[in-house]
């Protein structure tokens, strides 16, 4: 059994027991739920959201909050004493997925 679902305007495909790092809910740890999901596969039967499957929800718990990997930024100008670097580390929220309904 499986979803896709969206959160963060990135889509994401589940199953039970998974742990998926998504865009920073801003949440305290504990049990949350994505109701946006767009595909559900219970194994016997398939159903596609038009864009949501309804009464369909998958609940997770936040474990924690987490930093991605660094991102460099360096822009320089050619034959020019002109250098600029800069780093980016995005934060994520860490969520362990419990159970789809």
């Amino acid at each position: 059994m499986y979803a896709i679902i969206e959160t963060g305007g990135k889509q994401y495909r589940v199953e039970k027991g998974d742990v998926i790092d998504v865009e920073l809910l801003g949440a305290e740890k504990g049990p949350v739920e994505f109701k946006h999901v767009l595909f559900l596969n219970t194994g016997n039967a398939t159903k596609i959201g038009t864009p949501y499957v309804a009464a369909s929800v998958v609940k997770g718990d936040l474990l924690e909050e987490v930093k991605g990997d660094k991102v460099i930024a360096f822009k320089y100008k050619r034959r020019k004493p002109v250098r600029r670097k800069v780093g980016h580390r995005q934060r994520y929220s860490r969520v362990k997925i419990t159970e789809i309904i």
